[in-house]
């Protein structure tokens, strides 16, 4: 089992993926225009991402692909998993301050997130509670699967015949990150999109991994959404 995939032999033609964006990135806006009352804000959410892997597991196996060839595969050092999680976890509250410090007056806020809306409303109880950090730890994991493992790797092959392919398929993942999390150019856009460059630069630097960035996800998520119980 490979712990570190290669970029390039996991890489498919620029063609290709190009191809594969278009159906990744439509189904991924266009799942978001859609909302079942009867499944409530985290369902919904589940369901978008949800639909989004499905999409791009199919690809992956079109392409005779997996997603250990993206990163899933299982650590082999754990201290090593951990000082990863430790990093990624202080760049990303760093890159934050220094945001919120130099630039966040530039960007209107964007107001109270869906997320925090819902919780506002939600009962804390102890049912409650655990039913909304589970959906929170997969949403964590499925959005490290479409963003650093599928988004990422693509907009890589898609650039690959030009220079520095990695930054440019950081930054583009890191745009699109943050743009879905608000659809405009706020300060929560901007703070979602940092958060998608430093993983995104992490699992590059790091080899490619994509445990310690959900780890660190489910992390930064479980933090977030504590003061709002």
């Amino acid at each position: 089992m490979r712990n570190t995939p290669n970029p390039t032999t996991n890489q498919v033609s620029p063609f290709a993926a190009l191809i594969d964006l278009l159906l990744f990135l439509g189904l991924m806006f266009f799942v978001r225009t859609i909302y079942f009352d009867s499944l409530g804000f985290w369902g919904n959410g589940l369901f978008k991402s949800i639909s989004t892997v499905g999409l791009a597991t199919a690809l992956l196996y079109y392409r005779k692909q997996s997603w250990k060839d993206l990163g899933l595969t299982k650590p082999k050092n754990y201290q090593r998993l951990f000082i990863i999680v430790a990093v990624t976890l202080a760049g990303t509250v760093l890159s934050i301050m220094l945001f919120q410090i130099f630039l966040a007056d530039m960007f209107p806020s964007s107001g109270e997130s869906a997320a925090s809306a819902n919780m506002s409303k939600a009962q804390s109880t102890v049912i409650a509670i655990v039913s909304i950090l589970t959906a929170v730890w997969i949403e964590s994991f499925l959005e490290e699967l479409q963003d650093r493992g599928f988004s990422l790797n693509r907009f890589q092959s898609l650039f690959s015949k030009v220079p520095f392919s990695a930054v440019l398929a950081v930054l583009m993942q890191a745009a699109i990150f943050g743009f879905r999390h608000s659809y405009d150019l706020s300060e929560r856009s901007m703070t979602t999109g940092l958060i998608g460059l430093v993983f995104g630069i992490v699992y590059v630097v790091t080899g490619r991994n994509l445990w310690p960035l959900i780890f660190a996800h489910i992390m930064l998520n479980t933090m977030s959404m504590a003061d709002k119980f």
